[in-house]
């Protein structure tokens, strides 16, 4: 039986675990509200898969660039593999809490390793090419957890929805430990990192802008998939109909990547996130009146090849102006500053919506967006000059 190569090894692995990452926060959703939970309940669980993510991202970076990738994946499924147990097992509201910090911690291990290993693999002009490989996988697995869960909840239960998820950490857990990824190399290619601060890295202003706008994008992402439960609840959708709204975010976001490498070649990657960052703000402005699973599902279409076409240039350009040996870390800095927005949005929308109502929810998101605009144009346009020059010399 042929062996998958390095890179198709780990974009497995983290395919595997994002499966069960995203049918768990569905799972967890919708297990919680169907306890008599609160919007403010459902955003506290949904904040809590990204609390010690936001806190321990910049130290497994760090690990990371100094001992290599294998490690921290391993040890990234076994902690998420306990989280869906416990969640599994323990039918209680308090367990969703202890479980939702293990799932999202495990998580970031796996994501940070993954996404620096394919960085260091691809050679310099293939990296954009090996992230939207990656990214595809991504837009698969997302595509694959919501519906796995609400199929899985309306025909089984909210605890079986939770053991599936533990297949798939079971499967990303055999495939980091195998041969191909046990002959990679300890040390990554930045082990002999340069020292620094994270700060230091904030203070470059080009990765700075990266930030801005990769943290808007995911944090539109993120969002998206804890109001949609939600709102479906209200509109009285089942929970397929839910998980097929979701699907329908992800499919876009498979096929906005798949066509990713033809895109980049006609315009640069400020460009790119700039429309991303225009259509993401229409589509949070429309969501509101999208009321018939039809017409939900096609606004979330439309924002999935929005949102879908950001995470391949953010993470290309990141990857490519940081300074050598700090690749991971530069990553994990995105990742923390993520979920410092995964954990502050979901409670403060959580308590919005609660009081205000879903409309001020969506429209919120929409004007934080909205806000990423100036700073993706305004690079954009310094690229677009930059063109026009080099065509007009001599």
């Amino acid at each position: 039986m042929p062996r998958l190569s390095p890179l198709l090894s780990l974009i497995a692995v983290a395919v595997a675990a994002h499966v069960a990452l995203g049918a768990a926060r569905v799972t967890t959703s919708l297990y919680a509200l169907s306890l008599q939970a609160s919007e403010f309940t459902v955003g506290t669980l949904i904040a809590l898969f990204a609390v010690f993510p936001m806190l321990l991202a910049v130290p497994m970076g760090r690990v990371i660039d100094r001992s290599g990738v294998r490690r921290p994946l391993m040890a990234g499924c076994v902690v998420a593999s306990i989280g869906v147990t416990l969640a599994a097992t323990v039918k209680a509201l308090a367990v969703l809490y202890v479980a939702a910090i293990l799932i999202g911690t495990g998580f970031m291990a796996i994501f940070i390793a993954a996404q620096h290993a394919v960085g260091t693999l691809a050679a310099h002009d293939q990296k954009a090419a090996g992230f939207s490989r990656l990214s595809v996988g991504f837009s698969i697995s997302a595509f694959l957890g919501p519906l796995i869960a609400g199929f899985t909840i309306d025909h089984a239960s909210h605890a079986a929805a939770f053991g599936a998820c533990g297949v798939f950490t079971l499967l990303a857990f055999v495939i980091a430990s195998g041969r191909t990824l046990r002959e990679l190399p300890l040390q990554a290619a930045g082990a002999h990192q340069q020292k620094g601060s994270p700060l230091q890295l904030l203070r470059n202003r080009e990765l700075r802008g990266v930030y801005v706008v990769g943290i808007l994008l995911a944090a539109a992402w993120d969002m998206f998939t804890f109001v949609t439960p939600i709102r479906g609840t209200q509109l009285g959708f089942s929970a397929t109909t839910i998980g097929m709204i979701l699907a329908s975010f992800s499919a876009a976001t498979f096929i906005v990547r798949i066509a990713m490498p033809g895109i980049v070649r006609r315009f640069h990657e400020w460009q790119v996130l700039t429309g991303a960052l225009l259509a993401a703000a229409l589509c949070y402005a429309l969501l509101p009146f999208m009321q018939q699973p039809l017409s939900m599902a096609a606004t979330a279409f439309a924002l999935g090849l929005a949102l879908g076409s950001g995470q391949p240039n953010v993470l290309a350009l990141l990857h490519t102006g940081a300074p050598p040996g700090r690749g991971a870390e530069a990553i994990a800095i995105r990742a923390s500053i993520g979920n410092l927005s995964a954990v502050s949005l979901p409670l403060a929308f959580g308590a919005a919506g609660a009081t205000l109502g879903l409309f001020a929810v969506f429209w919120g998101l929409g004007a934080i967006v909205a806000c990423g605009i100036p700073v993706a144009a305004r690079r954009a346009l310094k690229i677009s000059h930059s063109s026009q020059l080099d065509a007009h010399e001599p």
